[in-house]
């Protein structure tokens, strides 16, 4: 797999959209452009968070995930549910209930991605106690994070904790089980991951600090919480033993789930695309002092967070508050999980970057200064209807080659009453029945192809603008 290629599970839906700007002002890396009525996400600056699918009003941005079908792709399928599924159901006592529900559906077995996170934990603490001195650590558990940092924060890299996210840690387990248990081939068996936003789709595809996931598909909570109601409802003795998670481990849902789980004082735990970018800066610029660790959800509330979750993230966040509150604090160790000893990166994350302007450091100052005064000419209004973001994001394009300035309605206009203003002056020669000589016949002309191309390119239809171009030269 190409480490450079980055497979995005966010998608547009390109009949569903109407060409708003609602998406270009909610993407935190500046990801997607409109233009001719429809948005285009840029594939090299997205991250993957969804949060342009939570603001679409037309819902023209989607999560592409696999079916629940795919269970039957395999001979054995074991099924990892993140711990923010067990928040979406109300007056949830037992996770065992939800995890009977599973294999009811038509899973051969289930592994928790909470009882990996406690593995997780665990070694995250191991981790931090033996290089104290490189503090503060950056959480890796969110892709979109890993992926923000690596294209817009590279000094923040060597921070990442290089500890593989509790999904990984769970299907190289489940996976690991599952051949021993059932003398299976890697390939027969399916490790399903159930989750609850559109980045750790992504993971599975591209994963970052391995070279391949054990994650063979990826469905979505919202898919499986309905067909799991009509299978939890039974009596609660006849469930089987199979949860195996504390306190820790399915608090690793909620936002500061992580950090509970390291014993640590001196942390920070943010969540939300927003609050990230504004604790990254500072981290980047040395604002923040004596930390030794700092948590970082791309969701608002966490992983409960996720677009493709269905209940209210504080709603969840409470639920599982309440869950968790009789649970024992953990109940994995990594001494008794001998599957688990390469719980490290066996890569490391590179910087990539994508938004920089030119292939050399002399060409991406040229075009940086071309930037600076492009972006002085515009009325700095950041008003989305070039198509971009901001003014200077659209000054980054021209650059680029990805558009002109005409694409600013403000430029536009203005040079449109400019070549009115010469076009009036020369047609009022023929008002004072003087001829016009073949010079001005000919800029005439040339006001008028040009007046055309522009209002083309801003889409006037060709008719009015052949209506437009008669009567000025009646």
């Amino acid at each position: 797999m190409d480490k450079n290629k980055f497979m995005r599970s966010v998608r547009l839906k390109e009949s569903s959209c109407q060409g708003c700007i609602n998406c270009i002002k909610y993407c935190p890396t500046q990801a997607i452009r409109v233009h001719n009525g429809k948005a285009h996400i840029i594939d090299k600056f997205c991250i993957d968070c969804g949060r342009c699918i939570r603001y679409c009003p037309h819902h023209a941005k989607i999560a592409v995930y696999d079916p629940l079908t795919v269970i039957n792709n395999f001979k054995y399928t074991v099924a990892l549910p993140a711990p923010s599924l067990y928040a979406q159901y109300n007056n949830l006592t037992n996770v065992d209930i939800v995890l009977n529900a599973l294999l009811k559906l038509g899973f051969d077995d289930v592994y928790e991605v909470s009882a990996a996170a406690e593995l997780v934990s665990e070694a995250s603490r191991e981790y931090i106690k033996e290089h104290m001195e490189d503090a503060p650590f950056i959480s890796s558990a969110c892709p979109s994070v890993i992926r923000l940092i690596r294209v817009k924060f590279p000094s923040l890299i060597s921070r990442l904790l290089p500890i593989k996210a509790p999904v990984e840690v769970a299907a190289e387990i489940a996976r690991a089980r599952a051949m021993k248990k059932t003398g299976l081939k890697p390939e027969e068996i399916g490790i399903i991951f159930i989750s609850p936003c559109p980045s750790k789709v992504s993971y599975a595809k591209s994963p970052l600090g391995i070279e391949k996931s054990n994650i063979d598909n990826v469905i979505a909570i919202k898919d499986v919480y309905p067909l799991l109601l009509p299978h939890m409802k039974h009596d609660e003795s006849q469930l089987k033993p199979l949860s195996n998670s504390g306190r820790i481990g399915i608090g690793w849902s909620n936002a500061g789930g992580e950090v509970g789980g390291l014993l640590v004082d001196n942390y920070l735990a943010a969540d939300g695309i927003v609050n990230i970018l504004r604790v990254l800066e500072e981290l980047e610029d040395e604002k923040l002092h004596g930390l030794t660790f700092v948590e970082l959800s791309a969701c608002n509330g966490g992983c409960v967070g996720g677009t493709l979750t269905v209940e209210n993230a504080y709603i969840a966040t409470t639920k599982t508050k309440r869950l968790v509150k009789y649970q024992p604090v953990s109940k994995n160790h990594l001494s008794d999980n001998p599957e688990a000893e390469n719980i490290y990166w066996a890569d490391n994350v590179e910087y990539e970057p994508v938004f920089r302007l030119g292939n050399t450091f002399k060409e991406s100052l040229k075009m940086m200064n071309d930037v600076e005064k492009l972006t002085a000419k515009f009325p700095g209004l950041d008003c989305g209807s070039c198509g971009a973001p901001t003014c200077q994001t659209l000054a980054e394009d021209i650059v680029r080659g990805d558009a002109t300035p005409n694409d600013c309605i403000y430029v536009l206009r203005a040079n449109i009453a400019e070549l009115s203003g010469k076009m009036e002056s020369l047609i009022r020669n023929r008002e004072d029945k003087k001829p016009l000589n073949e010079n001005d016949s000919r800029l005439l002309n040339s006001y008028i192809q040009t007046l055309t191309a522009e209002l083309a390119a801003f889409g006037v239809p060709e008719q009015n603008r052949k209506d437009g171009a008669s009567k000025d030269e009646t």
